[in-house]
């Protein structure tokens, strides 16, 4: 079995594990993630390069931004396991959606709806790596 094909087994499997939460969605190619992510509302909010085995990224949204309901996650360039994701909003409550998946190159998540309505979001933590045999992977987070 090659890479590609056991990556898309394992994240079958994750996916099923996890439910439809944060199931990876496969598009097209480069950008058409992205293209996705803005014909269904989103924004983007910023992006961390995943720069190795293991690695650990903090994305600094802030206030300012405005206020969401929904995020999407968008990996491209190369394939991605992501361990945990931690979403901090502005009033400091932290949450944390059943994210441990792996995305192929250029996928997206499905919506992530975040709890309690429209919220700032100050911060997302992310633990992730890069698979082996692959390169460096654009992780995108975009807000609804």
């Amino acid at each position: 079995m090659n890479l590609r094909a056991s990556l898309v087994l394992r994240s079958l499997a994750l996916t099923a594990a996890l439910g439809s939460a944060a199931c990876v969605v496969r598009t097209a190619g480069p950008r058409q993630a992205e293209r996705v992510a803005m014909r269904d509302g989103f924004t983007f909010l910023g992006d961390r390069w995943v720069n190795g085995g293991a690695d650990h990224d903090a994305l600094h949204v802030g206030g300012r931004a405005g206020r969401y309901t929904a995020l999407m996650i968008v990996v491209e360039h190369s394939a991605v396991e992501m361990f945990d994701m931690v979403v901090t909003f502005g009033d400091g409550e932290r949450w944390s959606p059943p994210t441990r998946l792996v995305f192929g190159e250029n996928t997206a998540s499905r919506v992530i709806d975040l709890p309690g309505g429209a919220r700032a979001i100050q911060r997302v933590d992310f633990r992730y790596g890069n698979l082996p045999g692959g390169g460096k992977a654009r992780v995108e987070i975009w807000g609804r």
